[in-house]
């Protein structure tokens, strides 16, 4: 019998990242949950799958620190012997004029959503290479096709990740792995809360499909990405978005 395959998820505690563990388990991947800050909320995940008879295990990782990754990785092998997808999902975001952002603030957002991916890739392609196999999902953001106002560092970072995914595809194709990205538009998270409900209604009406998008759907994506289907997809940009942004 073929061992399961085996996912880590960045960020997946809750939003997004937490629909894509759930939707990875429940397609038959052993995953491990990466958090940094919400432990509880992982932990909650994990027990989650667990009573539905899912394997998943949560471990605590700044993905800004590469110390901190490579023995997130280590544990992942250790634990279940291989690596066959990785999706890089953890992030932060801000709002803030340009003249605003502080040298720290444009340090930390590129150290977590630019550098946390290249720390993740970096820490587990030597293995993935090995094996001739592998699949490397990006989350970026619209944001990181068009820019954002008030959001130069988050547009910034996002579409490095884009820059990042398209490069690294050509580069790891020979060795037999692909690397896509996702480019979500406005989806329904916890980062919508800072904005009030008229708010959140002038942003619909710029939506041609008028709703925000779920985060099931941003999982639906990655599992498509990930699946024998998209064997022949490598470098692309996927981009769930309502017509947002064509």
């Amino acid at each position: 019998m073929m061992p399961k395959s085996t996912a880590i998820i960045t960020g997946a505690s809750r939003g997004i990242g937490s629909a894509l563990a759930e939707a990875f388990a429940v397609n038959g991947y052993r995953v491990v949950i990466n958090y940094c800050f919400a432990e509880r909320e992982a932990s909650l995940l994990r027990d989650r799958l667990a009573a539905q008879s899912l394997e998943a295990e949560i471990f605590r990782a700044d993905v800004a620190k590469r110390s901190e990754v490579d023995t997130m990785t280590e544990f992942c092998l250790k634990k279940y012997g291989r690596i066959d997808l990785l999706i890089n999902n953890a992030g932060i975001s801000a709002q803030r004029l340009f003249t605003g952002i502080t040298e720290d603030e444009w340090d930390r957002m590129m150290a977590v959503n630019l550098k946390g991916v290249f720390n993740c890739t970096q820490s587990v392609a030597p293995y993935m290479i090995s094996a001739k196999s592998g699949c490397i999902i990006n989350i970026s953001s619209v944001w990181g096709i068009v820019g954002a106002s008030c959001e130069v560092h988050y547009s910034a970072a996002k579409a490095g990740v884009i820059g990042f995914t398209k490069a690294l595809a050509k580069e790891l194709a020979p060795s037999g792995i692909r690397v896509n990205c996702i480019a979500p538009g406005i989806i329904d998270t916890d980062m919508m809360k800072c904005f009030s409900a008229e708010e959140k209604e002038c942003m619909k009406q710029e939506i041609p499909a008028m709703r925000f998008g779920r985060i099931g759907e941003v999982a639906a994506c990655a599992l498509f990405l990930a699946s024998e289907g998209a064997g022949y997809i490598t470098g692309q940009v996927i981009s769930p978005n309502g017509g947002f942004v064509i």
